[in-house]
């Protein structure tokens, strides 16, 4: 049976996974091989999908490289976040208003990820992704980006010969050399990062139009899946404040939440009642078979703690320049705009906290997770 793994987008938030990895790589048996014949990514979950692809061939290995990675993060190896670079680029986003050539000519965001892209061209070993498909370790790993110019959700795919492209509701499969410029694309997130320009078009975060993000595995050929979520368990800590009108960092918070959580839990909860509907025609219609409509294993591990508390307590930790604009934007460690926080703290302290929460949450369904590869 071909097991997938989906890896949602998050930000900062992409660390949780790297625990619950973490967790399944300690269950397997120590020089195990990636159990995952399909991985498909979007946003941050696609740097820890090519990245784990590409250490397909040993996977406790593989996990601890991409661990080594987040534990070792700082905001300065994934944008330039001083104070003038903050300043330069929103003067030029100032400029893109007033002068329509000035915005033509260049892609505007606040951020720059420059940083970003020399961190994933020396960590990540593109060329190796093949090898491994090569040696039948790995049949297709997936990178999702929004397409500007189309609107379509565009999942790059890199696998064996047997695997076609597809194209169904504005969703594209399209067989590609994948490289730094697709996880740049990817994680392109509207107005924080500039968009990235793959072939002849311009693309941005795969979450934006990610209607259906469990479908790349499954057109891929996954028959049962792990999905790993980011939605972290909410204690609503700001309810007393209700007749307070938003802080424009709870309000950005909410549209990345909607952008990079909500598609998720909407798309597992259609896979469970596809399950239940398929599990009622199986009991009332025993014969019926179909080659097209099959039931799908499926786990999912979510964070068991609020986020965006979590990244409030840590907003102290981020560069100085960064901080003054979240907190301009209303976010504080009192809690407002933590959830934009979360997704912008790329920072070893709160990344290695969400590595151990997700650790933690994984072990703690362990009878799930060892049920679901067939390890008890």
């Amino acid at each position: 049976m071909k097991t997938g793994l989906v890896l949602s987008g998050g930000g900062a938030r992409g660390a949780y996974q790297v625990g619950v990895l973490k967790a399944v790589a300690d269950l397997h048996p120590k020089h195990a091989v990636n159990p995952f014949t399909i991985i498909s990514g979007t946003s941050a979950g696609a740097l820890n999908a090519v990245a784990l692809a590409s250490s397909a061939n040993n996977f406790r290995l593989g996990v601890k490289k991409v661990e080594k990675i987040w534990t070792n993060l700082h905001v300065n190896r994934v944008v330039k976040a001083r104070g003038i670079d903050l300043m330069i680029n929103a003067g030029r986003l100032g400029l893109s208003l007033l002068s329509r050539r000035y915005a033509q000519d260049r892609s505007m965001a606040l951020l720059d990820n420059a940083p970003l892209r020399d961190l994933l061209s020396h960590t990540i070993r593109f060329d190796n992704i093949q090898k491994r498909i090569d040696a039948g370790l790995l049949d297709a790993v997936a990178v999702t980006a929004t397409s500007y110019a189309t609107g379509n959700s565009v999942s790059f795919f890199q696998g064996n010969e047997s695997l076609n492209c597809w194209r169904r509701n504005k969703r594209i499969g399209v067989p590609s050399r994948l490289a730094v410029e697709h996880l740049l694309a990817s994680t392109a997130i509207p107005g924080v990062f500039p968009a990235e320009k793959v072939g002849r078009q311009y693309f941005g975060d795969g979450s934006l139009r990610q209607l259906a993000p469990l479908s790349s595995a499954l057109k891929l050929g996954a028959e049962r899946i792990l999905v790993v979520g980011v939605r972290g368990h909410s204690k609503s800590r700001i309810a007393a404040r209700r007749d307070h009108p938003p802080s424009l960092a709870q309000t950005v918070g909410h549209i990345f939440n909607s952008a990079f959580i909500d598609t998720l839990e909407n798309d597992v909860d259609n896979l469970v009642r596809v399950n239940e509907a398929l599990g009622i025609l199986a009991n009332e219609a025993p014969h019926f078979e179909s080659d097209t409509l099959k039931p799908v294993d499926m786990l999912v591990i979510r964070p068991s703690i609020d986020l965006d508390e979590l990244a409030s307590e840590h907003i102290a930790d981020l560069p100085f320049g960064l901080r003054r604009v979240l907190k301009a934007m209303g976010a504080n460690t009192k809690g407002g705009g933590g959830s934009l926080a979360s997704y912008l703290m790329f920072e070893a302290a709160f990344c290695r906290e969400l590595i151990k929460c997700g650790y933690e949450d994984a072990m703690r369904d362990r009878e799930a997770v060892e049920d679901f590869f067939n390890l008890s």
